[in-house]
């Protein structure tokens, strides 16, 4: 029986993974170790055809029997490079799984996943196309919650063709799943391409193995033959093998081309049960591909051939609905041709999308490709375009960039040009700076040599702008200048807002004067007559700019500068550029008052509010929020705001919330939940690569080890902060106000603390940091301590809006106390010390500094309760570990002539009114079983103490609670013992 009768006994894909045990092992353990909380990274490459995607999804089986969550996305849709393509259709195929994942508990990451899922959006997301490290750390914790308690794999193939931003995604997820239950395995096709210059990193850095498949052996291609054949492997002639290896190299997807061609020839026999061959004629790898193509494409009919010829000029994958509009055929006609016996072996329903078909392989499109006439292909693109902008108008989606590269392939370079330009503006919207880049540069190239200057001007407008997204701020400048001198470039009022726009870049990239140059060039593009509405954001960038500039002098300009945009803003309305100017004004103003600051603010609020601007709202509030922790020492407002920007999806407004409450936090001295906090920002805060916000936590840990009087951990968060680039003179109001000279306190070594916060004033600062320096609260305190001089030491402690501030308040009437008590005011000390230890309420470490500061001023002066305060002070630093504030209290009760409080083990267990009272531990164990009305002797043989020493306990006792006798004191002791 010859070979072709036998078509139907072969099977064009061997159903079993052939030669790649120890990779699939490989992949398995993998997956195992993700199951288990260890998450890690493969990457499959090799040759086109060597089997990465067969590896991929064999691994993808292995997966769902283990019921792991799976996600599923390739390089490109229709062989074309588009952003985000592979991680778009991985999220879609979660979605699509109906896995039960409530993506609420993403926050605000959901928000940010938005613009890979649409429906995922709960609003506008604010100004600018969102940050690409907020997006990866969206995929990665939509991961995490994917594979929760089973596991999660995603398979990104054909990552060759993946953009620049999935690329960074993908980057961004290798580095970060070590501690999650995710497995993220990709293909890579051998070849230059950012994808495999990743994989090679990342093994380096023993963040990822790196699987690259070799050619299969002889063993393996009779074992693959075999399959294919449904026979032994024993039963493969010899031949057969040694053709199929000399002529495949031992790629499997090319000898099973040349297998099913050898067969549909007749040249392989199938007769008395078993195979035979006669001679083979060996050809290399390619012509070996394109012949076993060739040949089947021959058998189609007419329209099956067109209709393939189409889909090869799409790419690998093509909708139903573009080759009906290109063909004419109906669906029915179409389905039968599609799935027709030899169509079939070349394409097949998409797995993934409905109503999508794609080639069995990319290399067999390219194949079908190959055998176009170049003059049959240009009208085959010509057409396919035509029938694209019928049947999705608008060019939506990919279908812009599909439409591009079409038209350039017959011969429309002016389209194919307007194309790419609309392409890489959506890209640049969308995020993907890079490959708005690259779009456009692809653009410039196509418009080369065309006499339209203008749209030459336009191409390179919308270029600098991807450049500056990108970071490119060189290329940025510099074709910025060209537009100026071009002679039909864009209008006055289009060059100003670029260069506006290159300035704010410019300003965010740290780079003043180049952002100085660009707020230039954007006021002489608007000449000396430009309208107000068109130099207002220029002035608002231009404010921003100068604050870098040194010399106090330059907040007087930028305030004039920003309150004139303000108004013109206002009254156009730039709603976005007055929230900008009123933010900026509540920071300039905060410097001299605090109300100001706050009407500044609550301004910018309500033109947010007003216009539906919630991310200007958010930032606003948490701008409000500090203003109230600082007044009142409240967080309530903070925390709203924290809980607004969940809702929003404004992540980073988020972290700046809780940045801020992490630090008010360690002030109330709440350690308990300040650590875990700044742990679980910081965390993130490193991920997203946000550094200012780092490097404020990284403060607030130091402030957190200074508070609790852990010198090493302080030192060890402010040598991190350097670390991360932290410029201790700018932050010096935190690193030697709040943490170093805090610290010298704990320590009882108050010439540092002073010699400290010398080194924290920065006159004119108007950062939110400075104004808890010490200038205005602690300073003056201390110089109070040093001893007798003027009546009032500290003539800046109660001028300013510093002053008015609740964590300087409590130090300032301290301060004032004291200066009363020691010139004979008993009553005016004591109710200033009142005052201050009110204002101290919401500090408790600092509260109990103010009570052993306090008590031992008292104690001298002879005024107010010293003892009690000394008791409180020492009961609460003994507590919390801080020893040389505990022994200093104890040292002034003990010269006080007060009981001072055994510090023996249990004495955390005595009941606080027993504690103040100054009951031992001894004395309360004597106490306990008073409640029995046990004897003297009773109690000393159950304590093993002599009854006289009982008797002297009891004694003690009865004198330190004041009770009448033995029998009330009984009485007394069983509120006590339960």
């Amino acid at each position: 029986m010859k070979g072709s009768s036998r078509w139907g006994a072969l099977r064009h894909r061997t159903p079993a993974l052939v030669g790649r045990d120890d990779e699939l092992r490989s992949a398995e353990q993998m997956l195992a170790a993700a199951r288990a909380g260890r998450g890690g990274t493969m990457f499959v490459t090799g040759d086109g055809g060597i089997g990465k995607s067969r590896l991929a999804a064999a691994a993808a089986d292995m997966a769902f029997a283990a019921d792991m969550s799976l996600l599923r996305g390739r390089g490109s849709a229709v062989g074309l490079t588009m952003p985000f393509r592979s991680l778009t259709e991985a999220l879609l195929s979660l979605v699509r799984s109906g896995d039960p994942i409530d993506v609420t508990e993403l926050g605000p990451y959901r928000h940010a996943l938005g613009r890979l899922i649409p429906d995922w959006a709960d609003g506008p997301a604010g100004p600018g196309p969102g940050s690409l490290v907020v997006l990866a750390e969206a995929v990665l914790r939509l991961t995490a919650l994917a594979g929760r308690d089973r596991g999660c794999l995603i398979v990104l193939d054909d990552m060759q063709d993946a953009d620049a931003e999935t690329v960074a995604v993908v980057e961004y997820l290798i580095d970060n799943l070590g501690q999650q239950s995710t497995m993220l395995l990709c293909t890579v096709r051998d070849g230059p391409c950012a994808a495999l210059d990743l994989a090679r990193a990342a093994e380096q850095r023993g963040l990822a193995a790196v699987q690259t498949l070799l050619p299969l052996g002889p063993g393996d291609i009779r074992a693959l033959a075999a399959s294919c054949l449904d026979c032994p492997p024993a039963d493969v002639p010899g031949p057969l093998v040694d053709s199929l290896v000399a002529d495949s190299a031992g790629n499997p997807l090319l000898a099973e081309e040349l297998l099913a061609a050898i067969v549909n020839s007749g040249q392989l026999v199938h007769e008395s049960g078993c195979w035979t061959l006669p001679d083979v004629i060996r050809t290399s790898v390619p012509e070996a591909l394109a012949r076993a193509v060739a040949g089947r494409v021959e058998q189609l009919g007419p329209e099956a051939r067109d209709l393939l010829s189409v889909g090869a000029v799409l790419g690998r994958r093509f909708p139903l609905a573009l080759l009906h509009a290109v063909s004419g055929l109906d669906d029915r006609a179409l389905l039968n041709h599609l799935h027709g016996e030899d169509a079939g072996r070349l394409v097949a329903p998409d797995e993934q999308t409905p109503d999508w078909y794609a080639f069995q392989h990319p290399l067999l499109g390219e194949a079908v490709l190959q055998l176009l006439a170049p003059g049959h292909r240009v009208v085959l693109a010509r057409r396919a375009a035509d029938a694209i902008a019928a049947t999705y108008p608008g060019l939506p989606d990919e279908w812009c960039q599909v439409s591009a590269s079409l038209r350039l392939q017959a011969q429309e370079p002016g389209a194919a040009a307007r194309h790419y330009l609309e392409a890489g503006r959506r890209a640049l919207a969308q995020g993907a700076a890079s490959s708005a880049v690259d779009l456009l540069d692809r653009t410039r190239e196509l418009l080369d040599g065309d006499p339209d200057q203008l749209a030459h001007a336009t191409a390179i407008e919308a270029l600098v702008s991807a450049l500056a997204e990108a970071g490119l701020m060189e290329r940025a400048l510099d074709l910025a200048n060209r537009l100026d001198v071009a002679p039909d470039g864009p209008d006055r009022r289009r060059r100003a807002e670029l260069h506006t726009r290159l300035a704010w870049a410019a300003n965010l990239a740290g780079r003043t004067a180049d952002g100085l140059s660009q707020v230039a060039l954007a006021r002489a593009a608007l000449g000396p007559d430009a309208p107000d509405e068109a130099t207002a954001p220029i002035d608002v960038v231009e404010a921003h700019v100068m604050l870098d500039l040194p010399g106090p002098e330059r907040f007087t300009v930028i305030e004039t500068m920003t309150r004139r945009a303000a108004a013109v803003a206002e009254a156009v309305p730039l709603p976005e550029v007055a929230c900008q100017a009123w933010q900026l004004l509540g920071a300039l103003s905060r410097r001299r008052d605090l109300a100001e600051a706050t009407a500044c603010l609550e301004r910018a609020r309500a033109i947010a509010v007003r216009h539906h601007l919630p991310i200007w709202e958010i930032h606003a509030l948490v701008r409000l929020g500090q203003d109230e922790a600082l007044r009142n020492g409240g967080i309530a407002l903070l925390e709203q705001t924290r809980q607004a920007a969940l809702r929003c999806g404004a992540v980073t407004a988020g972290y700046h919330a809780d940045t801020n409450i992490a630090l008010h936090t360690v002030l109330h001295g709440d350690f308990a939940a300040a650590g875990p906090l700044i742990d679980r920002t910081l965390g993130a805060t490193t991920r997203l690569k946000m550094i200012e916000t780092t490097q404020l936590l990284l403060l607030s840990r130091a402030i957190l080890g200074a508070h609790q009087g852990r010198r090493r951990e302080m030192n060890d968060a402010i040598a991190e902060f350097r670390r991360w680039d932290g410029d201790q003179d700018l932050h010096a109001p935190r690193v030697h106000g709040l943490a170093r000279a805090f610290c010298a306190l704990l320590e009882e070594d108050r010439e540092r603390a002073a010699a400290e916060l010398a080194r924290a004033r920065r006159p004119g600062d108007a950062n939110v940091s400075a104004h808890l320096s010490g200038e205005h609260g602690l300073g003056p305190l201390l110089r109070v301590l040093a001893g007798p001089g003027d009546d009032d030491p500290a003539p800046g402690a109660r001028a300013g809006p510093a002053a008015a501030l609740r964590w300087n308040r409590q130090f300032a009437l301290l301060a004032q106390a004291i200066l009363a008590g020691r010139a004979g005011r008993a009553d005016d000390a004591t109710a200033a010390f009142g005052e201050a230890l009110l204002a101290a309420a919401p500090y408790a470490t600092a509260r109990h500094l103010c009570l052993r500061l306090g008590g031992e001023a008292a104690l001298r002066d002879g005024w107010g309760d010293p003892v009690a305060w000394l008791r409180a002070a020492e009961e609460h630093f003994h507590a919390v570990g801080v020893v040389p504030v505990s022994s200093a209290c104890r040292a002034l009760l003990r010269q006080a002539g007060a009981v001072v409080n055994q510090r023996r083990t249990g004495a955390e267990d005595l009941p606080r009114e027993l504690r103040a009272a100054g009951v031992t531990v001894r004395e309360y164990e004597v106490l306990r079983l008073l409640v029995e009305r046990l004897g003297n002797r009773e109690i000393a043989g159950r304590l093993h103490l002599s009854p006289r020493t009982v008797e002297k306990h009891v004694a003690s006792l009865i004198a330190k609670t004041g009770q009448a006798n033995r029998i009330v004191l009984g009485e007394f002791a069983g509120e006590f013992v339960s």
